[in-house]
């Protein structure tokens, strides 16, 4: 990893793909991801490890399907939310979002359960910032 400082608008200029994270940095066995979004995700559950989202940039949608029910979460620049281990989701962003995600390195992007994964959907455990983002 980077020994140096990341700046993450730089970062985030180094890349144009959607729904396609790259990983910043790594904290113990964590990957710090930084993501770009636009549209629907698709809904898929992460069973062993909670999933933590802060808007970087935009807005962001998480609808959930919990115990009680089907409901939505918004996110707004500088917001967080962790969806918790086993709660089904889909991430979702009307305009376009910016994200920094925190999960186990290794963890897929696309859970351990999911529906289909469309054709706009990178299921990857992350890809490695290229360039020099520092």
């Amino acid at each position: 990893m980077n020994s140096e400082p990341i700046d993450l608008n730089r970062a985030l200029a180094s890349f144009d793909a959607l729904w396609s994270p790259r990983i910043v940095t790594r904290v113990n066995d964590y990957d710090a991801r930084i993501a770009k979004v636009r549209g629907e995700h698709l809904w898929h559950v992460h069973e062993d490890t909670d999933e933590f989202f802060l808007v970087l940039e935009g807005e962001l949608e998480i609808a959930l399907r919990e115990p009680a029910g089907e409901r939505t979460v918004r996110l707004g620049t500088g917001a967080v939310f962790t969806v918790p281990r086993g709660v089904e989701h889909r991430p979702a962003s009307p305009g376009s979002a910016a994200l920094l995600l925190f999960e186990p390195t290794g963890t897929s992007t696309v859970g351990d359960r999911h529906e289909e994964v469309p054709a706009h959907v990178d299921a990857t455990t992350g890809h490695e910032l290229t360039g020099n983002a520092g």
